[in-house]
């Protein structure tokens, strides 16, 4: 059973900070929180003070997921079993925990190179989540909502998220025909609450930047997801996929092309797991309707 709790939060960098709140205040409608970086963007869902964090950089890409546990004692067995592993943990310093708006924090790299940060004790801010078109979030217990990493080291990554820090296997979908020869290849989901998957991973051809497939947050209503579409298409952003339910967490979702060639996923009525019947499947159809990606750019970590 693995200590970690959820998603917390996600910290991007960006070449274009200017388009990046066009897209998640003014399109998704995002509320805007606070942060130690006066050019960062700080996104607020909840009582968090940030969720999504976007600074300024040269280069577009993801400079950390962090991922919560319950307390200093889940942290340290969560470092222990990295430690034993055979991979190197930084144990950040008290300023360097503040900049992450918690109490304290570990770090270490992934077999992908990912940057991952596994904290407890996260700062509140108790004033009222004012979104800027009225949209509640769904976060608590469940987390942010869930990340797709691309990996070029799927197999090493795979057995450091389930076996070290013990994600579990919430299914899969196979790529390419069924019958074509060699190993099957396979995107494969993971959970560590009621959300479906908080995690999955995905076959990419090659590591480096910006080292994400999409981002999801989910809201509470279909309206707020259609309205989100509705102003997204008028700000001129590229939509990736169109309205759909998946078949696996039954999320209705869009997705729309963020700056530095990943997506962002927004949905609603994704379905909660429960433990004591689910059993890991393979989906073979990623979609019961629509998401037609007919129209969707190439993603940069596959091109």
């Amino acid at each position: 059973m693995t200590d970690i709790r959820g998603l917390g939060y996600l910290r991007i960098q960006t070449t274009d900070v200017p388009r990046w709140r066009e897209l998640v205040v003014d399109g998704l409608g995002m509320a805007v929180g606070s942060g130690p970086e006066p050019d960062g963007l700080y996104l607020r869902l909840d009582e968090r003070r940030a969720r999504l964090i976007v600074l300024p950089g040269k280069k577009d890409k993801a400079l950390a997921v962090g991922w919560e546990v319950r307390d200093q004692f889940a942290l340290q067995r969560v470092r222990e079993q990295v430690e034993k592993s055979g991979v190197a943990v930084d144990v950040l310093s008290e300023d360097e925990a503040r900049y992450r708006d918690a109490e304290q924090v570990i770090a270490f790299d992934d077999p992908s190179g990912t940057r991952v940060e596994v904290f407890f004790g996260p700062v509140l801010d108790h004033s009222p989540v004012v979104t800027p078109h009225g949209g509640r979030f769904v976060t608590g217990a469940q987390g942010l909502g869930h990340v797709v990493l691309p990996t070029p080291a799927f197999e090493e990554a795979y057995t450091f998220y389930t076996e070290v820090l013990g994600f579990l296997p919430r299914g899969a979908i196979r790529l390419g025909p069924p019958d074509a020869p060699g190993p099957a290849r396979r995107v494969r989901f993971m959970g560590v609450n009621q959300r479906h998957h908080s995690l999955a991973l995905c076959p990419a051809p090659h590591g480096g930047e910006p080292g994400m497939v999409h981002l999801m947050t989910e809201v509470d209503t279909l309206d707020a997801v259609g309205q989100a579409l509705d102003r997204l298409g008028k700000l001129g952003f590229s939509i990736s996929s169109t309205l759909g339910r998946h078949t696996n967490d039954r999320m209705v979702s869009f997705y729309v092309r963020a700056p530095g060639g990943w997506d962002l996923e927004f949905g609603t009525e994704g379905m909660l797991v429960d433990e004591t019947y689910y059993t890991a499947e393979e989906i073979t159809a990623d979609s019961y309707w629509g998401h037609d990606w007919s129209g969707s750019e190439p993603l940069a970590a596959f091109s």
